[in-house]
């Protein structure tokens, strides 16, 4: 097993959590899985978790402060928004042209429909309630949410993570201004940090292919009828279609075109964190995993990796912009209304805007499409016709977020000269001291 890549460890994993799943849920093993399997899986997704802020912290800290110059941080900044914000308008509207043509929504039986809409009211109902009190906020909320007002605060939770970014970009504009004698003590600090927290990634990631294994076995035995997927067939296939024509097509083009890299270099780089996107639905969970496979298997510098990928786990979501575009338009089918030009162009402004506010956490994208709904006027009720099948999707459009990720630090990479030869660490590189005489 250990002589294997761990793309296929996790893939392997995966597989085997599936089959096991099954055979489990034919069994009726349900609650031993739940009781005895489950828990591994929650445990590794934490462990990544748990140095998800300590990474960003220690590896913006010394990226910012390597630049010695704050117009290159300007400059970075400026390219990575911007190609984020262009790649989401791309799956945005690829998604709108998907479920146009296809129309998944027409098709649906009005019986399965108000089956769908009483199975799950209740869970729809609490995203709305969720919708409603984001709305409430002014209209500067997020530039006022942006700035914490504690920091520790702030670090406690991941959710908070535009708010840690932030300090940490500010407090490594500090380290630039100061006197190089008193910042590189705090420098030479956070890169040992930085140095430990990697280790520390090459340790867990050794539980990779058991923690996937638990978790994929876990959502099988927890999965809806199959009577319900196949009511929602027709929508699963057009959003995966979209999420397929991202990460097939768009990204590699993207990476291929602008840094000369061939797809299959970026998908053996990148395909561990895919994976392990899909088996975790968190792009801030994988984000320690899409850090090291970036920089390590990619060859972008760690200025840009330390700055691009946190920014883009909480602000580019691809995936799920793609998603609520098809969800919407998809609900809005299924109550029989015919959307106009200019209400399919709002939806692509309020998805953009929601997936930027949406948390790089499973489920986030539900909340955020409620305000997608009711700018279109769709009824935020519908919400309850794809939850079924939100959560195997959810997994997909992860890998869309990841790869997105990915893509966008490659180019912004070569677009500042910091993309070379990649150079791997191997898990027994660890200082080793000299033998006594």
């Amino acid at each position: 097993m250990r002589k294997l890549a761990l793309h296929w460890q996790i893939l392997l994993g995966m597989l085997a959590g599936v089959l096991f799943g099954i055979l489990a849920a034919q069994f009726g093993w349900d609650q031993f899985v739940k009781d005895w399997i489950k828990p591994f899986g929650t445990i590794f997704i934490n462990s990544l978790k748990l140095i998800a802020i300590p990474l960003i912290v220690a590896s913006l800290i010394k990226g910012i402060s390597d630049l010695k110059d704050i117009s290159k941080l300007s400059a970075m900044g400026g390219r990575t928004i911007g190609i984020y914000i262009l790649t989401t308008v791309v799956a945005i509207v690829v998604g709108l042209l998907l479920v146009n043509i296809v129309g998944p929504g027409k098709g649906l039986d009005e019986s399965t429909r108000d089956s769908l809409l009483n199975d799950f009211a209740a869970d729809a109902g609490a995203r709305i309630e969720a919708a409603a009190k984001q709305q409430e906020a002014g209209p500067l909320q997020a530039l006022v949410d942006l700035v914490p007002d504690n920091i520790i605060a702030a670090g406690s939770s991941n959710g908070n993570m535009l708010q840690v970014i932030f300090f940490v970009i500010f407090f490594g504009v500090g380290l630039i201004l100061i006197d190089p004698k008193k910042s590189k003590p705090v420098k030479d600090f956070f890169d040992g940090v930085n140095e430990v927290v990697l280790k520390l990634i090459d340790l867990i990631m050794l539980a990779a292919p058991y923690g996937v294994f638990a978790l994929l076995a876990a959502l099988v035995v927890e999965a809806p009828s199959a009577d319900l997927f196949v009511a929602l067939l027709y929508y699963s296939l057009c959003v995966l279609a979209g999420l397929a024509i991202m990460i097939g097509i768009i990204y590699p083009t993207l990476v291929k075109v602008f840094t000369g890299k061939s797809p299959g270099f970026f998908f053996s780089g990148i395909s561990p964190a895919q994976l392990l996107a899909f088996s975790t639905s968190s792009s801030a969970a994988t984000l320690p995993v899409t850090m090291e496979r970036v920089e390590e298997h990619l060859g972008v510098d760690e200025e840009v990796t330390s700055f691009v990928l946190p920014i883009g786990a909480t602000i580019n979501m691809d995936g799920t912009s793609l998603y609520q575009a098809v969800a919407a338009v998809f609900i809005a089918q299924a109550y029989g209304m015919d959307l106009t030009l200019m209400q399919q162009l709002g939806i692509i402004t309020t998805a953009l805007a929601a997936s930027i506010g949406s948390a790089a956490v499973p489920g986030a994208g539900m909340v955020m499409l409620v305000i997608v709904l009711g700018q279109a006027g769709i009824p935020e009720a519908g919400l309850a016709l794809i939850f079924a099948v939100d959560r195997p999707l959810d997994m997909c459009r992860t890998v869309a977020n990841v790869t997105g990720d990915a893509t966008v630090a490659m180019l912004v990479g070569k677009s500042v000269g910091k993309l070379g030869t990649p150079e791997e660490r191997k898990l027994d590189d660890y200082y080793q001291p000299e033998p006594e005489e």
